[in-house]
């Protein structure tokens, strides 16, 4: 089985003859360092690059390019070297990203003789870095193993190399990048940089770690084609897979590593939303660098005099529209081909996933029964991209809660947002809260997280009535200055003895009965009912809660809370903001691709929040009696 590895993590390696393969969905140089029993790189016969390609037991490409494959024969090292590290850099020009931070992640894999992959890494975290060494393969007691190593330099390869130890690593560094075929005809993704809303900065990034996928065949990003001499027809699109070639396997539900099918499936999940990221990325890259050549070519024609008009120009400027089409064609069919496979993994996997995981909609809820163990995660909405809207990915939270939510109740930027007036915002947002309380507590055992509601006003009695009717809740909603002032009391003494407790490691020491279940606190209509000693007091439980086993779900607008000023941007920063309507405001670190998240919904008609929070009340009666 494919060992899919993170930072730091290694594997032994079952051959000494491999192969290296590199995807970067963008151009780079690839190349290796050998380096002695202390790690250092004594000098420039142990660089193998594209100017020295071929070393004893290294072999690496010649120029810069997306997809790279590098043979090794372990064996045939020289037996003074006891590290190969795979080095990747940004190759020179302005046809490609300047850092690594700008485009898809790399993704590096390690292959047997017979082509299987035997340990994976996608390369996360990068920013501002020109150069990454991907991983390193070390002799250790007389074997060898693989480890995944991600480390960037924004100083780019000269501070790599200096690193290793080289000597004269400036020289060494300008003179593998000198010996790369210049990328004037390799594709250039434009920088993929997240969206980001105005100074409110209500953009969140989310972050995730594709921990245990199984690897499938991957689709390579559409190549470059050849340039196009005036006239010349256009090669024609790749055919068909030829017979007994290798296809996709039909997708399975809980086709992913972990221990149990509740970790496949989140795995699965992830790994889903990894895919699409990736195939996305790749057909954004191909899309800009067709548009891009074209512009090239159109430019070339208009910068000839005797080509501007006549015969020649008008067959250069149609050789070029036709190349560009067939590299656009080739982009949307692999997209198509990607985004299909996802489509078929997802009619399988959606029906399989537990409650924690499901839709509203999902016949599952229909035989909730509260669970003796927190699952590992909770879904708080759904996930998309434009390229395929329909083809929507399950946004799973892990649990516990490592920061609390917020539910955006202000008017949003998107068309959907600006069809509504701000009552009916609000009023969703509140119904999509309650929601979310309902999901957390289905998802804990009978008794193991405790609801707290602040209604100052009032004003959400009816969107409150599931969890006061159903007898969910610790106490009736708080109301005005005085409740919320005691609700926030009591929480903040919790938060200060547990803090105290897990510090002088004196759990014993809590008081007698002590209620050790996790708090949620959902907030209504602030700031309405906070004074400043209030608003001092959610902060902290926004800050230091979670650690505690205390969490915070708000409904609010930030532009209500605008008299504060700058004070509470912390607070608003600290918490995961969420919508009631669709919109494109959750941004990952990855590749920069800006996801619409859309909130679950309660079918129109349903009853099926009812039945679930008498679930949970009929559970947590029956544990205390």
């Amino acid at each position: 089985m494919t060992a899919e590895l993170v930072r730091g993590q290694n594997h032994p390696l079952p051959d000494t003859r491999l192969e290296l393969r590199v995807s970067a969905g963008h151009p780079v140089v690839a190349g290796a360092t050998l380096a002695d029993e202390r790690g250092h790189v004594p000098g420039a016969e142990w660089i193998v690059h594209p100017g020295a390609p071929v070393r004893p037991g290294v072999e690496v490409p010649g120029q810069a390019a997306a997809e790279h494959r590098i043979a090794v024969d372990l064996a045939a090292l020289p037996e003074t070297v006891h590290r190969l590290s795979l080095l990747l850099a940004l190759p020179p020009g302005a046809t490609g990203p300047a850092r690594f931070g700008t485009a898809a992640a790399p993704f590096v894999s390690v292959a047997d003789p017979a082509g299987a992959a035997v340990a994976t890494y996608t390369i996360t975290g990068l920013d501002r870095e020109s150069a990454v060494v991907a991983l390193e393969l070390y002799r250790r007691q007389g074997a060898w193993k693989v480890r995944a190593v991600g480390q960037g330099y924004e100083g780019g390869l000269a501070d790599l190399l200096a690193d290793q130890g080289a000597p004269a690593a400036a020289d060494l560094a300008a003179t593998v990048l000198g010996a790369v075929v210049p990328p004037a005809d390799l594709p250039a993704p434009s920088p993929l940089v997240p969206e980001t809303s105005p100074a409110d900065s209500a953009t969140t990034t989310i972050s995730y770690t594709h921990p245990s996928r199984r690897e499938t065949p991957r689709a390579a990003a559409p190549g470059p084609a050849p340039v196009a001499a005036p006239g010349a027809v256009p090669p024609p699109p790749p055919g068909p897979p030829a017979e007994g070639a290798e296809s996709r396997p039909a997708p399975v539900a809980g086709d992913a590593g972990g221990w149990t099918m509740d970790e496949r499936l989140y795995n699965q999940v992830w790994g889903m939303f990894e895919d699409l990221a990736r195939s996305v990325a790749a057909y954004r890259s191909a899309r800009d660098f067709a548009d891009h050549r074209l512009d090239r070519a159109i430019d070339q024609v208009l910068a000839d005099p005797g080509a501007r008009v006549g015969g020649a120009g008008d067959a250069a400027r149609a050789a070029a529209r036709a190349t560009h089409e067939e590299l656009m064609g080739r982009a949307q069919e692999v997209l198509d081909r990607d985004l299909a496979q996802l489509a078929a993994e997802s009619e399988v996997v959606e029906p399989a996933l537990p409650v924690a995981y499901a839709r509203w909609d999902n016949p599952v809820w229909h035989a909730y029964r509260s669970p003796e163990e927190p699952p590992m995660a909770v879904r708080l909405g759904d996930l998309h991209l434009p390229e395929r809207s329909g083809l929507r990915i399950p946004f799973l939270v892990r649990l516990p809660l490592e920061r609390g939510l917020w539910i955006d109740s202000g008017p949003g930027r998107t068309s959907a947002a600006g069809l509504l007036d701000g009552a009916e915002l609000r009023r969703l947002a509140l119904d999509s809260a309650v929601a979310h309380t309902a999901r957390l507590l289905a998802a804990h055992p009978a008794g193991a997280l405790t609801v707290h509601v602040i209604d100052p006003a009032g004003g959400g009695a009816a969107a409150f009535a599931p969890l006061v009717e159903t007898g969910v809740l610790a106490a009736p909603p708080a109301r005005g200055a005085a409740g919320v002032t005691d609700v926030l009391a009591q929480l903040t003494e919790r938060v200060d003895l547990l803090q105290m407790a897990v510090r002088g490691d004196a759990a014993e020491d809590l008081p007698p009965g002590f209620d050790t279940s996790r708090r949620l606190l959902v907030v209504h209509d602030f700031p309405h009912g906070f004074d400043d000693r209030a608003v001092t007091r959610l902060r902290y439980l926004a800050d230091e809660g979670p650690s505690v086993g205390v969490h915070l779900l708000m409904v609010a607008d930030r532009a209500d809370a605008a008299a504060y000023g700058p004070v509470l941007d912390p607070l608003w920063r600290s918490l995961l903001r969420l919508t009631p309507v669709p919109d494109d405001h959750l941004a990952d670190p990855w590749v920069g691709h800006a996801w619409t998240y859309e909130p679950p919904t309660v079918p129109l008609g349903s009853a099926v929040l009812w039945q679930v929070l008498g679930q949970v009340a009929e559970a947590r009666r029956r544990d205390l009696s």
